[in-house]
C-alpha cells in the first residue's frame, strides 16, 4: 500500500504541524506503508520524507520541472519523478497512490485534496481521502464542509467519503482500513 500525503512547502507558524509531518511520515514508513508526495526537501513536504527516509520507508516524490528550483529535489528518496506539469504531476501522485491525506498547508494542498475528493465522489476511485487535523487547523474548512452539506451541494454520504481526524496514528486507521460508502450516483436528478 502507498498512501499520498499532501501538504505545505513551508513551515507554518504552529510547531506542532513539523511535529505532525514527521509523526506521520515515520509511522508511514514503520507500518509498511509507502509514501508519496510532492518531491521537494523544503517546509513540511522536507520533513515528512526526511521522517520516512529514516524509518526505512520507501518514499516516492513526483514533482514538476518547473517547481524543482523552489521546491529542491529531495535527495533521501527511493525514486523522483520529474514531470512536465502539475496536471501530470496529480495524475501521476493519485496512480501511484492507494489513498490520500492532507496535513496543514495552502491552495495547492486543498487543491490536491479536494480533486482526489471529487473523483471518489464521482466514482473514478475508491480510495479513502482524509484531512489530518493537526492543531485544529482545519476546523474552519471542515466546518464550512458541513454547512455545504447542510445547504444541499453536497449529499451526507459523500460527505463521510472524506475521513477527518486530528492524529496520525488514527488517521492511518482509518485510511488503512477504509471502506468507500455505497452511493448509485453522485447526483439526484429529482433534485433539479
Amino acid at each position: 500500500m502507498r498512501i499520498c500525503v499532501f501538504l505545505g512547502s513551508s513551515l507554518g507558524h504552529q510547531p506542532i504541524y513539523a511535529q505532525a509531518a514527521q509523526r506521520l511520515g515515520t509511522l508511514i514508513a514503520e507500518r509498511g506503508i509507502g509514501l508519496v508526495y510532492g518531491g521537494g526537501a523544503v517546509g513540511l513536504m522536507g520533513l515528512l520524507a526526511d521522517a520516512a527516509s529514516r524509518a526505512g520507508g520507501e518514499v516516492i516524490g513526483v514533482i514538476p520541472e518547473a517547481l524543482r528550483a523552489r521546491e529542491h529535489d529531495h535527495d533521501g528518496l527511493t525514486h523522483l519523478h520529474v514531470v512536465g506539469t502539475m496536471h501530470e504531476r496529480k495524475a501521476m501522485m493519485a496512480d501511484l497512490s492507494d489513498g490520500f491525506v492532507a496535513l496543514p498547508g495552502g491552495i495547492g494542498t486543498f487543491e490536491e485534496l479536494f480533486e482526489v475528493w471529487t473523483w471518489a465522489q464521482l466514482g473514478y476511485h475508491a480510495k479513502p481521502c482524509g484531512l489530518l487535523n493537526v492543531g485544529s487547523f482545519y476546523d474552519g474548512l471542515s466546518g464550512f464542509i458541513d454547512n455545504v452539506v447542510d445547504e444541499g451541494f453536497l449529499k451526507p454520504e459523500h460527505r463521510r467519503m472524506l475521513v477527518v481526524e486530528r492524529e496520525p496514528e488514527a488517521m492511518l486507521d482509518k485510511i488503512v482500513g477504509y471502506l468507500a460508502p455505497r452511493t448509485d450516483k453522485w447526483i439526484d436528478r429529482d433534485d433539479l
